[in-house]
């Protein structure tokens, strides 16, 4: 890993502009997400609904349980399943702007299981989690694949090679809600039908 580009990348993250990263997924579009105008960027860069909310990205569930409240139900799903391809909806804390989570009590919360990813994260503190791509296109498994107005508006893009593809599963515990199906949908299913709690 080039930790000059981690470095540089995480110095642009502090300015309040936009780079792209590797997850184990898809490639994703980070700005700061606790900081209302680089969140505001990265929908404008995107051209996504306003009331479409965003997730956030965290180096571990211990940071995750800095911005959110989970149940204990919850934070037991977290633990079994993060890192790993899965976003998990709980409430937010105050510390996170409406603009992320289009002024919804709850937010989504992704720990990517990727080296890159979670360097950068250790760096930066929470980044928005969500693909680098123009609403309404495809997801970028490559950097070659990048929209140019995508590529154009990131001040820092790192290439950590191609990515599996595979969307994430994003799901409720506490509710016990699958709200997309992806990657490990059927062992979250599994233990949201018996949780070992």
């Amino acid at each position: 890993m080039d930790r000059e580009l981690l470095f540089r990348a995480a110095d642009a993250v502090a300015a309040g502009e936009l780079v792209v990263y590797p997850t184990e997924t898809v490639y994703g579009l980070g700005a700061d997400a606790l900081d209302s105008n680089a969140v505001d960027r990265v929908f404008e860069t995107k051209g996504r609904d306003r009331d479409d909310p965003l997730s956030l990205g965290v180096a571990s569930v211990d940071d995750a349980l800095r911005h959110a409240r989970p149940t204990a139900l919850a934070t037991a799903f977290m633990r079994a399943f993060l890192p790993g391809p899965v976003t998990v909806v709980v409430e937010g804390d105050r510390s996170v702007p409406d603009a992320l989570t289009a002024g919804r009590d709850r937010v989504g919360v992704r720990v990517p299981d990727h080296p890159v990813a979670r360097a950068l994260l250790e760096e930066t503190g929470p980044l928005t989690a969500t693909s680098a791509n123009v609403s309404g296109t495809g997801s970028v498994t490559r950097v070659v694949d990048l929209d140019e107005r995508v590529r154009d508006r990131a001040a820092t893009v790192i290439d950590g090679g191609e990515t599996s593809g595979a969307e994430s599963t994003v799901v409720d515990p506490e509710r016990g809600e699958i709200h997309r199906r992806g990657a490990m949908a059927g062992a979250v299913e599994a233990w949201l039908a018996d949780p070992p709690v």
